[in-house]
């Protein structure tokens, strides 16, 4: 939770044209934020795996890969980085998650590769990135 609030006081601290579109900008939040990347969520009968976080600071990442349950990596496939807003909104048409058979979903693995070529990655435990 300290981790939130510290990137959130960050964020705020930030002067209100700021742009969150390079990998200098986005990587200090995500680095603090690792425990929000991806989220499950059991809903309509399937897990699903929520990318909201990363969708929202894509700008400044070249690629997003994600395995579930050790199987082979998957892409995932962001929308254009708008580049003159503030903060990457996502899209009204788009659905920022990947769903899976209901219960399926035990470990989720996130790399996260930054414009510069810096790499980052964290595995999840279902019970640490579920949500209500």
């Amino acid at each position: 939770m300290k981790r939130i609030f510290a990137a959130l006081a960050l964020v705020l601290a930030l002067p209100v044209q700021a742009q969150m579109t390079t990998t200098a900008q986005v990587k200090p939040i995500l680095e603090m934020t690792k425990g929000n990347w991806v989220a499950v969520r059991e809903y309509g009968g399937q897990d699903l795996l929520y990318f909201t976080h990363l969708e929202v600071f894509r700008c400044g990442l070249a690629q997003i890969a994600f395995a579930v349950n050790g199987q082979s990596p998957w892409l995932w496939q962001t929308p254009p980085c708008p580049g003159d807003e503030t903060f990457s909104e996502i899209p009204a048409d788009r659905l920022p998650y990947a769903a899976f058979p209901l219960g399926s979903i035990e470990t989720v693995w996130v790399e996260l590769t930054y414009e510069d070529g810096t790499v980052q990655s964290e595995a999840f435990a279902r019970g640490a990135i579920m949500t209500p």
